[in-house]
């Protein structure tokens, strides 16, 4: 993996750290890094899916939901002419490679993973970005 990614992927855990949510964390680092500066619309539709959507831990990992968001952004349509197949392939195996790494797509059993904490998530908010600009960096 490129040190690129390194530095991004150790950013999204600074941000997390810093206060803001897994899935901003996510978006932010690698949307700053796609964009030049993430769309602040971006960061805002990104904000209610931290901690398993608004905190539940019930749903989808915000990490997950970060990472599906910046695929969305950067490959997802705008016409219902517009070819998705290749958008979902992309997302399905995102997702698949970060069940094999976190063991679960929900927040709840991820967060239970980590030791007691504040910020326990901090260590798969790294993995899942790192494995988000793998991903990228294989579709270059």
């Amino acid at each position: 993996m490129s040190d690129i990614a390194d530095r991004i992927a150790e950013r999204a855990g600074e941000l997390f750290v810093a206060g803001h949510h897994c899935s901003e964390a996510v978006v932010i680092a690698v949307g700053d890094h796609l964009f030049g500066k993430c769309p602040e619309v971006l960061i805002r539709a990104s904000d209610p899916f931290g901690g398993g959507v608004a905190l539940t831990r019930e749903e989808l990992c915000g990490v997950l939901s970060g990472g599906v968001m910046i695929l969305g952004a950067l490959r997802g349509r705008i016409s219902p002419t517009e070819d998705d197949k290749p958008l979902y392939a992309l997302v399905a195996r995102f997702r698949e490679r970060f069940l094999a790494l976190a063991g679960s797509t929900q927040c709840q059993p991820i967060f239970a993973g980590y030791p007691e904490k504040h910020k326990r998530c901090q260590p798969i908010v790294v993995a899942g970005t790192k494995l988000l600009m793998e991903m990228l960096e294989e579709r270059s």
